[in-house]
């Protein structure tokens, strides 16, 4: 995740393996390298989002 609602997720297009870029939903870009993402959002910005399931399966809570 990004600021500004951008996220990055890995994605496969034709075959292929690429980092797909996100912007509030919104198909941003589909980059081959690291240095492509690097041209849309700031990798200094960028944070590695990991849900926790709570109880009930609700992956919105980390704990009660």
């Amino acid at each position: 995740m990004g600021p500004d609602g951008y996220e990055i997720e890995p994605a496969r297009r034709g075959g292929r393996q690429v980092l797909r870029i996100r912007h509030h939903g919104r198909l941003v870009a589909d980059c081959l390298s690291v240095e492509e993402v690097a041209r849309h959002v700031d990798l200094a910005d960028l944070c590695e989002v990991i849900p926790f399931p709570g109880r009930n399966g609700d992956a919105r809570t980390a704990a009660r």
